[in-house]
Formats: C-alpha cells, sequence, structure tokens
C-alpha cells in the first residue's frame, strides 16, 4: 500500500474513533478537558499499547503530529459539533467498523514486520483495533462496550489472524516469482505453438 494512502486510512481511522470518544464524552457532560482526553484515548491508545508492547518507542502517535492533530481534530468536532453527529448515529458507528478494520489489520502486520510469532501477532491486531475504545470506556467509569454486548473484538480477531494468514502466502507468491525470474522458468505451452 503506498504511504500515503495508508497514512489517510491511518489518519481517518484516528479521527473516526476520536469522535467515539469525543461523543462519549459529551454525552456523559464532560468539560472540554474530558472531551479531549476521551477523544485521544480512543484515537490513539490502540496503536500507542501496541508500540509500547513492541518497544517501537516513543509511541508512532507522538513521533508526527498528524495522529495527535487527527484526534483533537475530532475532539474539536465531537464538541462543536455533537447534535450533527448524534444524527448520522449510524454513520458513525461504520466508519468505526471500518477503523477497526484497517486497525487490527495495521497492528497485525506491524507485529510480523517486528519478528513476532503469528498468535502474538494476531493478538497485537487486536489489541490496537480495540485498545482505544477500551481505553476510553474505563476512563469514562464504565465497562468497555467490547467486553460485554458487541461484536468487536471478535471481529478484530478475525481480521488480525487473516492478515497474518495471508502474509505467508504473500511471500511465498513474491519468493515463486523471484526464483522464477532468476532460473528463466516459464508457464507451459500448448504443443506446436
Amino acid at each position: 500500500m503506498a504511504p500515503t494512502l495508508s497514512l489517510a486510512l491511518d489518519l481517518a481511522g484516528i479521527f473516526v474513533f476520536g469522535l467515539s470518544g469525543g461523543l462519549l464524552a459529551v454525552h456523559r457532560r464532560m468539560d472540554v478537558f474530558g472531551v479531549i482526553v476521551l477523544a485521544l484515548a480512543a484515537a490513539l491508545g490502540g496503536g500507542a499499547l501496541r508500540d509500547v508492547l513492541l518497544g517501537d518507542l516513543p509511541p508512532e502517535a507522538l513521533r508526527s503530529a498528524a495522529p495527535l492533530l487527527a484526534g483533537l481534530g475530532a475532539a474539536a468536532v465531537s464538541f462543536f459539533f455533537h447534535r450533527y453527529l448524534d444524527r448520522l448515529g449510524s454513520a458513525v458507528r461504520l466508519f468505526d467498523a471500518m477503523g477497526l478494520g484497517l486497525f487490527c489489520v495495521a497492528g497485525a502486520v506491524k507485529g510480523v514486520s517486528f519478528g513476532v510469532g503469528p498468535l502474538q501477532a494476531t493478538l497485537l491486531g487486536v489489541m490496537t483495533g480495540v485498545g482505544g475504545g477500551a481505553l476510553r470506556d474505563l476512563l469514562a467509569n464504565q465497562v468497555p462496550l467490547v467486553l460485554e454486548r458487541e461484536i468487536y473484538a471478535l471481529a478484530a480477531l478475525v481480521g488480525a489472524a487473516g492478515a497474518v494468514a495471508l502474509l505467508p502466502a504473500a511471500a511465498t507468491a513474491t519468493g515463486l516469482r523471484i526464483v522464477a525470474m532468476r532460473r528463466g522458468w516459464h508457464a507451459p505451452r500448448a504443443p506446436g505453438t
């Protein structure tokens, strides 16, 4: 995936997860500081946890201003436009689901790139996808949604495991192509052509 597209998808995911935190804070009648804290916790918490566990320090969200600005932007939008966002409830949940899918795969792929085993990479993917929402809920003094009623962690588990399983397949295809190029292998042709 092109770095620009990857960054755009990451920032979009950070923004929609930030909206979920900001909106929860508004609904819990928190002040502007609470809105910022919950938005940033939801937006950046899962990736920060993954990076700390991998020893990739400081976490990616602190090496660049863009993720922090996306999270702060989500906090501002939640604070000032919560009435409009509440009307888009299902749309925000759809974007949240897309962010979950992107982040669980990104977390698993990053785990593999750091040399952890398939099971560990899968768990890193799940934590990346659900960690921010769990942190958001804990800071709001409620049982994390992921633990009580929705198919959320299971979806992240399936996505992360799928990403980890596809990486060896991609490596096999790449390796076969390189060997074929170096050795001059070709697919068979019909006799007489």
